[in-house]
């Protein structure tokens, strides 16, 4: 062995101790692969530019790897020029007035909303053409939340978002009400809320199944599995992603001491991470790519000796079809 090998390996031998337990499953959902790759195929099949209505998916670093290549985000479809180009939606939805004036301006639409947040937005309708008044329980301001209520004319959706909120809200007829819910909540706060609504309103209609989606309930219960035995749990996500802040949530409620998000590794909050024979547990939303949780894993690795372990708590097989215009064989199923 080298005398520079040598020094590294000894220098290693000194390093403090870090235990890392990597969650799994972590990171891209089959809603965000999708939407990723309709993107990327569509900037291979129609060249650039392609324009993207928001942010294809919350995440800075997926967004400005699509930004290069071509894609241009916009937040309204007034910003987009008259074109032939694909004009994309994002993976979260949209309110039924856009596909209306993407349509009156002949744009050609590619549309990347996940399909179990179609699920969502079909059952609305449904509950509102069954009569039903329809409760929403979701986060204000949420691109998700705003494509769902959009779905229904102004005030036929009413937004629930606490427990107390419950208590508040005064139905017309309380023997005709549904709801249905934003897919990346709180397993645990949502339960919560449709007990509360279920005890005060016995007779509401609820989904056939569940509407926080599969992704967003296995990441959570990932995390619940590691965060007793972590000094500190990182969640690789964007500060604007629901399902990345609610897994913060989890590991503070599920008994680690500290739920910290970070974007890359530059953002590592050094000074809560244990200085000796700790245990740091890693994670990522479901928007965020497996780049950065290596990123933040090496930068750790820089200062401690790691030793990391996968902590797998559920196997994830899911896939969604992408839009038939972009398929090499259109008429493939």
């Amino acid at each position: 062995m080298s005398e520079s090998a040598e020094t590294v390996k000894a220098l290693h031998a000194k390093s403090p101790q870090l235990k890392i337990l990597l969650a799994a499953p972590r990171g891209f959902c089959a809603g965000v692969d999708r939407a990723i790759k309709i993107v990327e195929l569509a900037l291979e099949k129609f060249g650039a530019p392609v324009y993207v209505r928001h942010e294809i998916v919350h995440n800075r670093f997926v967004v400005d790897s699509l930004r290069s290549k071509g894609a241009v985000f916009v937040e309204e479809l007034n910003e987009i020029p008259d074109t032939d180009q694909p004009v994309i939606f994002s993976a979260h939805g949209v309110a039924k007035s856009v596909p209306e004036a993407a349509k009156s301006r002949n744009m050609f639409v590619l549309d990347a909303t996940c399909p179990l947040v179609f699920k969502v937005h079909f059952e609305a309708v449904r509950h509102h053409e069954a009569g039903r008044e329809v409760i929403l329980i979701g986060h204000a301001g949420h691109p998700e939340v705003v494509g769902t209520m959009g779905q229904l004319p102004n005030g036929a959706v009413h937004l629930i978002e606490t427990v107390d909120d419950v208590s508040r809200f005064n139905p017309r007829n309380q023997g005709k009400l549904a709801f249905t819910t934003q897919t990346t909540l709180s397993v645990d706060d949502t339960a919560a809320i449709v007990a509360a609504l279920q005890e005060r309103f016995p007779g509401i209609v609820g989904p056939h199944k569940e509407d926080i989606c599969y992704a967003t309930t296995n990441r959570q219960a990932a995390v619940k599995d590691i965060a007793p035995r972590c000094d500190l749990v990182l969640v690789v996500g964007a500060p604007n992603s629901s399902n990345s802040l609610r897994l913060v949530e989890v590991a503070e409620r599920g008994g680690s001491p500290s739920g910290h998000l970070v974007q890359r590794a530059a953002d590592i909050p050094w000074h809560l991470v244990p200085e000796n024979a700790g245990t740091v547990g890693i994670t990522a939303g479901a928007s965020a790519p497996e780049v950065l949780v290596d990123e933040i894993i090496s930068a750790l690795g820089e200062r401690f000796s790691i030793d990391v372990e996968l902590v797998t708590t559920a196997d994830e097989n899911v896939a969604f079809n992408i839009p038939r215009a972009l398929r090499e064989d259109p008429t493939a199923a």
